[in-house]
């Protein structure tokens, strides 16, 4: 794991790439005190799989940059929930069907939830 600052800095990126790409109700959980498995989960929807798969794209490319590479990719070529592993930043991107089947916002309710300025 990367310090809590390059995590929180990968956070932030996601979050702009998301937004470039018009993501909608995106969402920073912190989960550092309830999970070893990342420090943040970045949550987002796309009003559909093309869009979902650009907001994927605009994450991995601007990460990517910076030299913060996926480990792994779920659910891309469907697109109505993609995941983006980077290791310390979990990213989730759904169609709003999906989301509201899901969620994770309440899965994950025992992390707090951070507004985006605060990265």
């Amino acid at each position: 794991m990367a310090t809590i600052e390059v995590s929180k800095e990968m956070a932030k990126m996601a979050v702009e790439a998301l937004e470039d790409r018009k993501g909608e109700d995106v969402r920073v959980i912190d989960i550092t005190e309830v999970s070893t498995l990342a420090d943040y989960f970045i949550i987002a929807s796309g009003t559909n799989i093309n869009q979902c798969q650009a907001m994927a794209d605009s994450v991995q490319e601007k990460l990517g940059r910076a030299g913060h590479m996926t480990k792994d990719v779920e659910g891309y070529d469907f697109g109505n929930w993609i995941l983006l592993d980077f290791g310390d930043i979990i990213v989730h991107i759904f169609d709003s069907e999906n989301r509201l089947f899901y969620d994770l916002e309440r899965i994950w309710r025992d992390g707090k939830v951070i507004a985006a300025e605060e990265l």
